[in-house]
């Protein structure tokens, strides 16, 4: 016992430690400091901007002396359908994107693992990260180049099926719906596969050569070293895209959208530049903005919960 608190006492620094600590870090603090001004300024700050969610706020009046309006935006939430409209596709896109593009940069990055000469895999590397660094408004131009009426798949198929009538990919919600998630993979699973290439670089590959030897195929090694092996990135990722289930961005939807699709083009997002910038409802707007936001904190604190039973939450 007493060489128990003996070795306890000794890991406890004294104050001279910590002095000495907190000097040798300085360099380090110094570096970090525009970091945190960064988030205070531009994360923390504008938090408190969301007052005016419980406020009938106007520009002429500012934020603090705009009068007390109670939940009642939040009461005209919940009784507005076209809300309750937009919830709904917002939830439409943002689940079945994440059920269709969550497992895409795992595999990518398994199948990235698998190439074994360097100069081709850097180069299928590299064509696989560009798209997420090309600007949204670049993104859509290419899709309505391939897509429209005039476009490079309409041509295509006037030339080899001999169809007369082109189809209007971007006019039809199934044909829209498909052309958004097969974008959203083709911009972000290479960049997202990274994460998981550094995963991958950590296991061992005397596990590949015992399960070879042993006469495991690839796909067996897969399931039972590969994955094993990148669980707890696969879940940290995971609870992190819960938190954005939600938020399905505005550059795209609104780029993307016409009135042919508005039945399922329509989210929170487009929602709020809508009522929000046009219409000039701020207090409104916000208030969803805040619903949105606590939508997501819910779905965060949930899957971490569920991630904890298993012994790989995130906090």
């Amino acid at each position: 016992m007493k060489m128990a608190a003996v070795a306890e006492k000794k890991l406890i620094p004294t104050n001279t430690e910590r002095r000495k600590l907190w000097r040798s870090n300085i360099p380090l603090w110094i570096l970090f400091l525009p970091v945190l001004i960064y988030f205070i300024v531009f994360k923390y700050i504008p938090i408190g901007g969301i007052i005016i969610a419980f406020k009938d706020y106007n520009l002429r009046e500012g934020i603090w002396n705009s009068p007390w309006a109670g939940f009642t935006y939040f009461e005209m939430l919940w009784s507005s359908p076209d809300f309750m409209r937009v919830f709904r596709n917002t939830l439409l896109i943002s689940i079945l994107g994440f059920v269709i593009g969550f497992p895409f940069p795992i595999l990518l990055a398994i199948l990235l693992n698998e190439i074994r000469r360097r100069w081709y895999k850097k180069v299928v590397q590299t064509l696989v990260y560009l798209p997420h660094f090309l600007s949204m408004v670049i993104v859509t131009g290419v899709i309505v180049t391939i897509f429209s009426s005039s476009g490079v798949m309409n041509g295509f198929l006037h030339a080899v099926m001999g169809t007369e009538e082109p189809f209007p990919f971007l006019y039809k919600i199934p044909s829209w719906l498909a052309i958004y998630f097969g974008s959203g993979i083709w911009q972000e699973a290479g960049f997202s596969a990274i994460i998981y290439l550094a995963a991958l670089s950590s296991l061992s590959p005397s596990l590949y050569e015992a399960a070879a030897i042993d006469g495991a195929p690839k796909w067996r090694q897969v399931l039972h070293i590969t994955l094993p092996g990148i669980r707890s990135t696969i879940i940290v990722m995971f609870i992190l895209q819960v938190g954005k289930l939600i938020d399905v961005g505005f550059d795209k939807v609104y780029m993307l959208s016409n009135p042919a699709v508005s039945e399922v083009g329509d989210v929170i997002s487009t929602f709020v530049y809508r009522v929000g910038l046009q219409g000039g409802q701020f207090s409104f707007t916000a208030a969803v903005g805040l619903f949105e936001s606590v939508i997501g904190l819910v779905l965060v604190l949930t899957a971490n919960t569920i991630a904890r039973k298993f012994d790989q939450g995130l906090f």
